[in-house]
């Protein structure tokens, strides 16, 4: 091969790589960069305030402190949710750790097991909020570019994301989620049950910087079927914390009192 050739060669080698680093990234990839916008990748606590709308007017709303931090062998975080209010619920509590749920409540001492389905408040179920990484739960089989509008009412271009469950005890059979493309922010998404039917979509929206990342502070929730049933999930008072690890054990929630 003379010098000419051999030149001709390196710079396709070359430029192929060059296109090989700048490939557009997996649909498991985009899906895992969104899960970090969405929380910390270290243990964490914040204020997660559901306040259910019918017809325009709210109907009810609760308070919970939530504190997460993700497991070390599954990568799937593990969840202490105290209800704080309203007052008739306080020091209740809920566990998600492996793949278990657990309702306690201190006035019966009893723990009894829940589903992700079933739901909290309005249209918000007990798998919406406890902190989820979607990657861990889902395998994203495809992402199309799209423009789409946000919560705000704002055109994004975003990659849509088509996930189905990989594990049994994911709390929706499939998602259509838009990931912005610029930024890896979580838009908007579509969940379904097995049959295909739409159950609910979510806005993520109000994005403000939390804990070294812009991340979104309000979950707009909308039933699937009567578009006017809306569950608004608002997060605040984002902490770095430490998580004991006893707080995450069943037999330890008689015993835990809130700070």
């Amino acid at each position: 091969m003379n010098q000419l050739s051999r030149l001709l060669l390196a710079f396709a080698l070359s430029g192929c790589a060059a296109a090989a680093a700048h490939a557009a990234p997996s649909p498991q990839q985009i899906l895992a960069a969104s899960d970090l916008v969405r929380n910390p990748d270290y243990p964490f606590g914040l204020t997660n305030t559901l306040i259910e709308y019918r017809n325009g007017k709210q109907s009810d709303s609760s308070t919970l402190a939530i504190y997460s931090k993700a497991d070390q062998n599954s990568g799937q975080f593990r969840s202490l949710i105290r209800y704080v209010a309203p007052l008739r619920d306080a020091n209740k509590l809920i566990l998600f750790s492996g793949k278990d749920l657990w309702f306690y409540d201190p006035s019966s001492k009893a723990s009894i097991r829940m589903s992700p389905q079933q739901r909290l408040l309005g249209q918000a179920s007990n798998g919406d909020v406890v902190t989820v990484n979607f990657a861990k739960d889902y395998q994203a089989t495809s992402a199309v570019e799209e423009d789409t509008q946000d919560g705000e009412r704002q055109m994004r271009h975003c990659y849509k994301l088509a996930l189905s469950a990989s594990t049994p005890d994911a709390t929706y059979h499939h998602i259509d989620m838009w990931i912005e493309t610029a930024n890896s922010h979580p838009v908007k998404a579509r969940f379904y049950s097995e049959s295909g039917k739409m159950l609910k979509s979510a806005y993520y929206r109000h994005y403000q910087r939390e804990l070294g990342q812009d991340r979104p502070t309000e979950t707009v929730i909308i039933d699937g079927l009567d578009p006017n049933w809306v569950t608004v999930m608002r997060f605040s008072d984002w902490v770095r914390r430490e998580i004991p690890e006893a707080w995450l054990q069943r037999d330890y929630l008689p015993r835990f009192k809130p700070e």
